[in-house]
């Protein structure tokens, strides 16, 4: 069909830059994005969050793992317009009023990171588990995990810090009060 045009759809977004509202580490945000601006991009580049790592940009080391709506997720292959209406967390949301978050902690108590590339991936994949499931098996931890490369080879570590913070009880969440929320509000229009 000659000149056939895309039912109009509110999920399409295009050809240019579109407003996004998200809440990212619980703050709302708009950002002015792109179509094929990825997550992994909106929160390095337009947010300054540079917690979450750029590596392979093609979701296989999970060096930009993030938790979306709670979900452990590749930064790099989300588009930054399918998380509108969305929560984000990034490992710079964990750390509250100065005290490391239980799973950055046992981190540095099981000697689980190396050069360090890898590991707030690896926080955000067990920050995940350990919301869902609150007495992971060892199994639980490692297949969490597994889609999070260490070049290091500190899995031993990593498996035992993620236990360690599995015995430590509660995972909190980052997510601050309504009060904060209201006061911590930013608009971003980098495109």
């Amino acid at each position: 069909m000659p000149n056939a045009r895309p039912p109009h759809d509110d999920a399409f977004a295009g050809p240019g830059p579109s407003d996004v509202d998200i809440e990212v580490n619980g703050r709302p945000v708009t950002l002015r994005v792109p179509p094929h601006r990825t997550l992994l991009d909106a929160l390095r580049d337009d947010l300054g969050l540079t917690g979450t790592k750029k590596v392979c940009d093609e979701g296989t080391c999970g060096a930009c793992t993030v938790l979306l709506d709670g979900i452990a997720v590749y930064s790099c292959l989300t588009l930054a317009h399918v998380c509108a209406g969305r929560q984000i967390e990034t490992v710079e949301g964990l750390t509250r009023d100065g005290v490391l978050h239980p799973v950055q902690q046992a981190f540095i108590d099981h000697d689980a990171y190396q050069c360090g590339f890898c590991t707030p991936g690896q926080v955000m994949s067990l920050v995940g588990l350990l919301r869902a499931n609150d007495a992971p098996t060892t199994e639980d931890v490692t297949r969490a995990v597994t889609g999070n490369l260490c070049r290091c080879g500190a899995y031993p570590n990593i498996v035992a810090a993620g236990m360690a913070a599995a015995r430590r009880g509660s995972v909190p969440t980052s997510r601050p009060g309504p009060s904060e929320r209201s006061r911590c509000s930013q608009r971003s229009e980098k495109g």
